[in-house]
């Protein structure tokens, strides 16, 4: 491996700690959520109020990466991440066995608990981005994204499969067994993931011809400036502004539809519970497709049109909307809309658009500013963690307003769906406009580097 390049087997190696923290959120988001609603009857909105929770404490991200930047590592901040990631799995396992005996107790301790996911996931997640970030060639970040969201895929499904055998019969102390041995091997494996990672590798960019940077200190580029000072100085970018409004504007349209495509299809289309699951496993092999499609296509165009990742982020956009609006048209059109061909469409233009945006980040990370990377990265994950938070609740909620005021379901699906299209298109927009201010920053010819093709931005 060359100085500042991964390999492939190094970047599937990161990979794996994606899988790791992907197997402990799914045994909050499945196996946990069910518990709470089904064998202790507690009401849904709980669980849903949790998973909220864990979402809204990565407004924390800048912070993490905040930190990581001031030490000049970010191994330290993935492993501890995953650790408290680990310990908050355990704890929210058994708050939920304390919930069964004293309800109230259970629920402060599972806040607390789900809470210390949500800090775990923050500084473990941002931290591996801007690893990947400073590692990753850039030819290959397309498809870098690609592996890494996989990867996390990969973590949802080995656990679901292992752990949902051995939770059979159910009992509260079988749960926390088996979170907790969920929790430990996940704790090795990212341990040998990351093991050595950052000592071969020279973690400094390379930027393109004509795009300037200011040099580090003497000290490897790490700043004894306030968390409050380095925020606002990476905010003043505008490039980074602009990429966070849009990735906050794109993430609330994406996890917006994620949680009414099926009671769309339940209540519009009267499909039965097992064909509504059916139809998402068909919008997620669209996603895997989409997403593929765009790691191939983006990594072997090089330096050509082709290659560029702001072209395939507004490209993913645009086809997100155009599918949405398809969406909105099923219900008045009726059976005849061919809704599995509309899903999957969804699929592949959400996996195409989530791979570029991803991309995006990893190439813009290093741009501007030195040593700022990590609280960038974390800028731009807080976006995405508040979008999530609150993308549900307003896509539900709207669902429910639309039905009250227009009295009818299919209506008020296709308002939300059209609306969510519109959030879509103006998502693409902003992709677009990225770089556009690049004259205000620091580096005068920052636009370049979201301008070139992926290929000529070099790291290492």
């Amino acid at each position: 491996m060359s100085r500042g390049e991964l390999s492939w087997a190094g970047i599937a190696r990161l990979g794996l700690v994606q899988a790791s923290v992907g197997a402990m959120v799914v045994l909050m988001t499945s196996t946990m959520n069910r518990v709470m609603v089904v064998e202790l009857a507690m009401p849904a909105i709980l669980p849903g109020l949790l998973v909220a929770l864990h979402y809204a404490v990565q407004i924390a991200r800048p912070r993490f990466g905040y930190g990581s930047d001031l030490g000049g590592h970010r191994t330290p901040w993935i492993v501890g991440g995953v650790a408290l990631l680990g310990l908050g799995s355990v704890g929210a396992a058994t708050a939920i066995s304390v919930m069964a005996v004293h309800p109230t107790a259970g629920i402060l301790a599972a806040i607390g608990a789900f809470a210390l996911i949500g800090i775990g996931v923050g500084a473990a997640g941002t931290s591996l981005l801007v690893l990947l970030a400073k590692c990753v060639d850039a030819r290959r970040r397309p498809a870098a994204a690609t592996i890494v969201w996989m990867m996390l895929i990969v973590g949802f499904v080995v656990t679901t499969a292992v752990a949902g055998p051995l939770l059979a019969p159910y009992s509260p102390a079988r749960l926390i067994a088996v979170t907790a041995g969920v929790a430990a091997v996940a704790f090795a494996v990212t341990v040998c993931a990351v093991w050595n990672v950052e000592g071969h590798a020279e973690l400094r960019p390379q930027l393109p011809a004509g795009v300037a940077t200011k040099s580090h200190s003497a000290a490897g580029g790490r700043t004894s400036r306030p968390f409050r000072a380095a925020l606002a100085q990476v905010w003043g970018e505008s490039q980074t502004r602009q990429f966070t409004i849009f990735v906050f504007v794109s993430m609330l349209a994406y996890s917006g539809q994620e949680l009414i495509v099926d009671p769309f299809a339940g209540a519009v289309f009267h499909l039965t519970p097992a064909q509504s699951t059916a139809l998402s496993s068909v919008q997620h092999g669209g996603t895997f497709i989409g997403m593929l499609l765009i790691a191939i296509i983006a990594t072997a165009a090089g330096t050509s049109r082709l290659g560029s990742l702001r072209g395939w982020t507004v490209a993913g956009c645009i086809g997100s909307a155009f599918a949405l609006v398809g969406l909105a048209l099923a219900g008045p059109i009726g059976p005849a809309w061919p809704l599995r061909a509309s899903i999957f469409a969804l699929g592949v233009a959400n996996g195409a658009f989530a791979v570029a945006a991803i991309g995006s980040m990893m190439a813009l990370a290093g741009v501007g500013e030195p040593s700022r990377d990590g609280v960038r990265m974390g800028l731009w994950g807080a976006a995405q963690a508040v979008a999530f938070a609150v993308g549900g609740v307003i896509a539900t909620g709207a669902v429910d307003c639309a039905r009250h005021l227009l009295g009818a379901p299919t209506a008020a699906y296709s308002t939300v769906f059209a609306g969510e299209a519109m959030l879509f298109l103006c998502a693409s927009v902003l992709a677009a406009r990225v770089g556009s201010g690049a004259q205000s920053l620091h580096s005068p010819s920052l636009a370049a580097v979201y301008q070139t093709p992926v290929a000529e931005v070099r790291w290492g």
